[in-house]
């Protein structure tokens, strides 16, 4: 088929943007080329809320047939946390044939350069962006995130993160030049003369293995970052959450196809029911780069056996907040509120482990204790959640009967100061909707210890009595280097504290917020500036997004010749 998308199209469409993203990753200040709100997408026209919903419509009870070889059988089975059957069925792969497949057009991708393939990502960004607002209900149906959140973290915000990783990806491969002149001055004989030339190769095919909670948001780094570096890209996404990545992928074949280049180097790997694909897939000699997000057991198991692949993992953790002192007590009080609540908790950022001195804190209020500042803080979420609109337009819906069994059970772990209650969803009715439980612990029984030094994923949080700030410091020390942490915050008008607690922090490669009293939570991390995840603790491997993501996607080939 003859390119519908030249190379010099793409580049004058999209080179502007690449620039500004490249300025973007340099200064770490805020920029997205990808709008927010909902009617920044073609109010009234085919990009619109309701030309969105029509498309994800269409597409249940459909086959999504992406033209891809190897294709045996065509397998499905999603089911909404919202109570709504998908009934949308994909290829499954006889992967003997579809590897050496996607491998046949990985010569004329490197051979590309850095530029194209970073106008050619550009360019599927630019369209998954153009279709906002379907990917959203994709997202929403397959995660359980309310729409407005599936709209922001499943769209422009993923969008941002794999722009992102293609920035980095062109800058790390254009740090060494196409070509050198070298010459050795040999006194008074002629100089030693040799030109070089230096080629960015791809490892091999990089296999994405989504997760069900964010499989955009998570997905897209990974995904971007190894086509941006020449290697083919097969997608895995979790049983649950199929449609938003497959969508994704029949999207890049399309651009693929258009610019002159093979469509399989994009290909989607959905599976049979309990077929679990991801372990056989990960030892294939073929696959040479994996991204994962999930649990540590499994990227354990990736560690240890995917010997042959560069394996970038996002694992547990357990994340805390320090409450030592507030400048601003209601301002924590309600963003830590918000943090707690928004997902359900269901997110790799969301705060378990408050840690509050059993003695109390001090305030812009006067003096709080223990029991007062857990009280307030109870308030403060029953307050956020208590009309059950908002309430559902915050927490979604639970992701899976694994979660709504960790919410159950923490209730018998310790003293309840925050029940949790079931919310009915007026849309959805089979919606499984809870507000957060939070759970008082006592930090010197040892008994307590085992459920707070582990994650309880979901709507659960720990309000765990210490007997210091310094205490508080050692705890948190602790935790990030035994368990790993995404995110820690911490509350202190005591400039002695701020240092233990950084200090803390530097050490152990985990990253902070300080004090957050306004708009911007814990859980929150903005692309083009916020590094998610440090590489550092055992809850990631890898960051979202630094050099160390994608440098280590291709290596430098020279091939050298006498002048």
């Amino acid at each position: 088929m003859a390119a519908e998308l030249t190379a010099h199209d793409l580049i004058a469409r999209h080179r502007p943007t690449l620039d500004q993203a490249l300025e973007a990753i340099r200064t770490r200040a805020y920029w997205s080329p990808h709008p927010e709100h909902p009617k920044a997408y073609g109010e009234g026209g085919s990009l619109d809320m309701a030309a969105g919903k029509a498309a994800f419509d269409a597409l249940l009870g459909t086959r999504i047939d992406l033209g891809q070889p190897g294709t045996d059988d065509w397998v499905g089975g999603e089911v909404s946390p919202y109570g709504i059957e998908l009934g949308v069925t994909y290829p499954h792969a006889d992967v003997d044939v579809l590897l050496p497949a996607m491998k046949a057009g990985m010569r004329a991708w490197r051979d590309a350069g850095a530029e194209l393939r970073a106008v050619v990502c550009l360019e599927i960004l630019k369209r998954i962006s153009d279709r906002t607002h379907e990917f959203a209900h994709a997202v929403m149906h397959t995660s359980g995130q309310a729409f407005m959140m599936a709209f922001q973290a499943g769209g422009p915000h993923a969008q941002d993160r794999g722009m992102e990783a293609v920035a980095y990806a062109y800058v790390e491969q254009v740090r060494t030049p196409d070509t050198a002149e070298w010459t050795k001055p040999q006194g008074k004989r002629d100089p030693l003369a040799l030109t070089k030339r230096f080629t960015p190769v791809p490892r091999g095919i990089g296999l994405v293995i989504g997760c069900n909670t964010f499989p955009t948001w998570n997905g897209y780094p990974g995904l971007f970052a190894s086509l941006a570096t020449g290697n083919a890209v097969l997608v895995k996404p979790h049983p649950r959450a199929v449609l938003p990545l497959a969508l994704t992928v029949r999207v890049a074949r399309e651009v693929l196809a258009e610019a002159g280049f093979d469509p399989n180097l994009v290909a989607l790997a959905a599976e049979r029911p309990g077929e679990g694909i991801a372990k056989t897939l990960a030892t294939r000699p073929e696959i040479r780069i994996i991204d994962y997000t999930g649990s540590t057991s499994f990227g354990d198991w990736l560690e240890t056996n995917a010997r042959q692949a560069q394996v970038y993992t996002e694992k547990a953790g357990v994340n805390t907040v320090i409450v030592e002192s507030a400048g601003d007590y209601k301002g924590m009080l309600a963003n830590l509120a918000f943090s707690l609540s928004l997902y359900s908790g269901q997110m790799c950022t969301t705060p378990q482990n408050l840690l509050v001195p059993r003695d109390g804190i001090t305030t812009d209020e006067g003096p709080k204790s223990y029991d007062e500042v857990v009280a307030d803080l109870a308030k403060a979420v029953d307050g956020l959640l208590g009309d059950d609109a908002r309430a559902n337009a915050l927490l979604g819906a639970i992701v899976n009967p694994d979660v709504k069994a960790r919410l159950e059970a923490s209730a018998g772990l310790g003293e309840v100061a925050l029940a949790s209650r079931e919310i009915a969803h007026p849309e959805f009715p089979g919606a499984v909707v809870r507000t957060p439980v939070i759970v008082k612990l006592d930090g010197a029984k040892p008994d307590a210890e085992a459920a707070y030094m582990s994650e309880c994923f979901g709507p659960v949080a720990f309000a765990v009595a210490v007997d210091s700030a310094a205490d508080a410091v050692e705890l948190l020390r602790r935790t990030i280097r035994e368990k790993g942490a995404m995110t820690v915050g911490a509350y202190t008008t005591d400039a002695e504290v701020e240092q233990a607690v950084q200090e803390v922090c530097l050490e152990e490669a985990a990253q902070l917020s300080l004090n957050l009293t306004g708009g911007v939570y814990v859980n929150q991390t903005a692309a083009f500036s916020d590094f998610h995840g440090s590489g550092g603790n055992p809850a990631a491997n890898s960051a979202l997004c630094d050099g160390a993501f994608v440098a280590n996607r291709f290596r430098v080939v020279e091939v050298r010749r006498e002048a």
